[in-house]
C-alpha cells in the first residue's frame, strides 16, 4: 500500500516521548545533541543504510496487494450461456442475447428451418450463467460477479480498505507494546499466509474475508517497518529516511503491471504477489529491534549489544562507560503527567478549528490519492501502461517532498499540491467530452494530478504532527486517520458515480483537492519554528504571531 501514513510518523523527540510514556514514571527523551544512541553509532552510516534499505523493500508486496483489484477484477467481455439452441455459432448467439448481458430472450419458440434473431420470441428471462471471453480468469469470471452480483466487487475492495483503516490505527499500539521487529515479521508472515490462501479461495465470501484480514496485516507491515526504519537513524536523516521509505512503492506499481501482463489468471498472479514476501522472514536472524524502543523499556543490555554491532559495522568506537548513560533520565521535576485524550483536540475554539481542518485535509488527500490509484482502469487507456505511469510519477513526487521538508516549508506546498491536483483532475473532464481520440491527454492530466497528490500525501503527516503540541501530538495524528480511513472505504464506490454521469468521479476528486488545499491556508506555518509542548503554549504561540505560526526548531524534523 504506496503511499499510507499514520500516527507512527514521528520525529526523534516524538517517538521517544511516546515510548517513555509506557514506562512506570514520566520521563523525557534526550534532546538531539544529547542522544546517546546517535553519539554512539552516528546519525546515519553503513549499518543504517543497509537496514533502512531492506525495510523499505517491504513496501513492494504491500503495494501489490493494495493495487491487486485493478487486475483481479479487470473488465471482462461476457454473455449469457446458450440456453440450448442447436446449430448456432457463438457469434450468432451473442447477437441474439440481450445487450445488457443480464437477460436472455426466451427461445421456447422459433423457426426450426432457419434460426435468425427475429424468430426468437421477445420474452426475456433472467440470465443465471455466463460465458466469458478467453482473456484470462478474474474474480469476475470465477465468482460470476456480473449483473446483480457486480456490486460485490466494490464490497470486496471496501473490506480490504476497512482492514487497512483498522490496521493503521492498531499497528502503532501493537508495535509499541510488542516491539517493532516482532510486529513487522509476524505481520509479514500473516500477509504471505493470507495472500496465498486467497489464491485458493473457492467462493467470493471467503475471498472478501481474507482480503479484509490481508489489509490489516499489510498496513501493519508498512507502518511497523516505517517506525523501525526512522528509529534507526537520527537528526535530519529521519526526514530523508522517512520519505525515502516510500520510493519502492513506485517499483511496486511498475512490477505488478508486468506480473499481471504475464499472468492473466488472477490466482497465479495472487501467488506471485504473496510468495516473494517470505524472503523477508529471513531478516529475523539479523534485523535488530529498535534500540530506542528497548531503551525506553529499560532493556539496556540488549541495547548495548545492538550498538556494539552497529558501531563495528560503521567503523565507530563506542563511548566509554556507555552502559551507564543508556538509562533514560527522569523528568527533573518528577511531576505526574497530566492525562490527555481525544477530547483535548476539541478543548478550545482554535484547537477545534485546527482539528476539523486537518480532518478535512486527510479525508481529501486519501480520497484523491487512492481514488486515482485504485481506479486507474476507469480513466481509459491501457491499464498496464497506466499502472507503470502511476509508479513512475511517484518517484519525482517523493523526491520533491524530501527537498520541501528539508527546506522547512509545510503549509503553502501542501496547499499548492492539493489545489493543483484538483485542477488537473478537473481539466481531464472537458477533454473527455471533446473527443475519444484525446485519451492520451486525459491520461496526462490524471497522472499529473496523481503526481501532485503524491507530494501532498508525503507532506501531510509531517505538517499534522508539527501542528499539535507534544502532549497530544500522537493522539492528533492518530485521530486524523479516522477520516482518512473513512475516505478509503468510500473510494471503491467513487467511480460508481460514473453511472449517473461519467464526469462525476473526477469532479468529486477535483472538488476535494481544491477545497482541501484552500482550507490548508487557514492553518499556521510550522516550518523552521520551535514546537509547542503543551496546550497552553500552543494557544499562546498562536496568539503571539499575526499568522498564528507555531514555532519550530530546524533540528526537530518530522516524518
Amino acid at each position: 500500500m504506496n503511499d499510507i501514513h499514520t500516527d507512527d510518523e514521528e520525529d526523534e523527540d516524538t517517538v521517544q516521548d511516546r515510548l517513555l510514556h509506557m514506562t512506570d514514571g514520566p520521563k523525557q527523551a534526550p534532546k538531539n545533541d544529547e542522544d546517546i544512541i546517535s553519539k554512539s553509532i552516528g546519525d546515519f552510516g553503513r549499518w543504517q543504510l543497509l537496514l533502512t534499505f531492506i525495510l523499505s523493500l517491504v513496501n513492494i508486496p504491500c503495494t501489490w496487494h493494495i493495487f491487486a483489484p485493478t487486475f483481479h477484477a479487470r473488465e471482462h467481455t461476457y454473455w449469457c450461456v446458450n440456453s440450448g439452441l442447436q446449430n448456432i455459432s457463438a457469434d450468432q448467439w451473442k447477437q441474439c442475447v440481450s445487450n445488457d448481458h443480464c437477460w436472455i430472450n426466451n427461445t421456447g419458440l422459433y423457426n426450426n428451418s432457419q434460426l435468425i434473431c427475429s424468430d426468437i420470441i421477445d420474452i426475456k428471462t433472467k440470465c443465471t450463467d455466463w460465458d466469458f471471453a478467453e482473456t484470462g480468469t478474474t474474480i469476475i469470471s470465477d465468482f460470476n460477479l456480473v449483473c446483480d452480483r457486480k456490486k460485490l466487487i466494490n464490497l470486496a475492495e471496501m473490506m480490504f480498505l476497512a482492514g487497512v483503516a483498522v490496521g493503521g490505527l492498531a499497528s502503532g499500539i501493537i508495535s509499541d507494546k510488542y516491539g517493532r521487529k516482532r510486529t513487522l515479521l509476524i505481520s509479514v508472515f500473516m500477509q504471505c499466509s493470507l495472500g496465498t490462501a486467497i489464491a485458493f479461495a473457492p467462493c467470493f465470501e471467503l475471498y472478501a474475508v481474507l482480503r479484509c484480514c490481508l489489509g490489516f496485516f499489510s498496513v501493519s507491515v508498512v507502518f511497523s517497518g516505517f517506525v523501525l526504519a526512522i528509529e534507526l537513524v537520527s537528526g535530519h536523516w529521519r526526514t530523508i529516511t522517512g520519505i525515502s521509505y516510500l520510493f519502492p512503492v513506485s517499483l511496486g506499481y511498475c512490477t505488478l503491471a508486468g506480473l499481471a501482463y504475464l499472468l492473466r489468471d488472477w490466482r497465479h498472479l495472487q501467488l506471485a504477489m504473496s510468495l516473494p514476501g517470505t524472503v523477508f522472514l529471513t531478516t529475523w536472524f539479523f534485523m535488530p529491534e529498535s534500540p530506542r524502543w528497548l531503551l525506553a523499556l529499560g532493556r539496556t543490555k540488549e541495547v548495548l549489544k545492538i550498538l556494539e554491532r552497529a558501531a563495528k559495522f560503521n567503523n565507530k568506537e563506542l563511548p566509554s562507560e556507555l552502559e551507564k548513560h543508556l538509562e533514560p533520565p527522569r523528568s527533573p521535576d518528577q511531576e505526574e503527567q497530566t492525562s490527555v485524550g481525544v477530547t483535548d483536540l476539541f478543548k478550545t475554539a482554535k484547537m477545534r478549528t485546527k482539528t476539523l481542518i486537518l480532518f478535512l485535509i486527510w479525508f481529501g488527500v486519501y480520497l484523491v490519492y487512492y481514488g486515482l490509484v485504485l481506479n486507474i482502469g476507469n480513466i481509459g487507456g491501457d491499464i498496464y501502461l497506466n499502472s507503470v505511469l502511476t509508479g513512475l510519477v511517484e518517484v519525482p513526487a517523493v523526491a520533491i517532498s524530501i527537498f520541501i521538508l528539508i527546506k522547512g516549508g509545510r503549509r503553502w506546498p501542501l496547499a499548492l499540491t492539493m489545489i493543483l491536483s484538483g485542477i488537473f483532475a478537473a481539466l481531464a473532464i472537458p477533454v473527455s467530452w471533446i473527443s475519444g481520440d484525446l485519451q492520451w491527454l486525459i491520461t496526462t492530466f490524471t497522472m499529473t494530478s496523481k503526481f501532485c497528490i503524491s507530494s501532498s500525501n508525503a507532506i501531510m503527516p509531517v505538517f499534522t504532527a508539527e501542528l499539535y503540541p507534544t502532549i497530544i501530538r500522537n493522539i492528533g495524528v492518530g485521530a486524523a486517520n479516522v477520516p482518512a480511513g473513512t475516505a478509503l472505504m468510500l473510494v471503491p464506490y467513487l467511480w460508481e458515480l460514473s453511472t449517473l454521469n461519467k464526469s462525476l468521479p473526477l469532479l468529486v476528486i477535483a472538488i476535494f483537492g481544491i477545497v482541501g488545499g484552500a482550507f490548508t491556508l487557514f492553518l499556521p506555518e510550522t516550518g523552521s519554528k520551535p514546537l509547542s509542548d503543551t496546550l497552553e503554549s500552543s494557544e499562546s504561540s498562536n496568539n503571539s504571531s499575526a499568522n498564528g505560526d507555531i514555532n519550530r526548531n530546524n533540528n526537530n524534523t518530522y516524518t
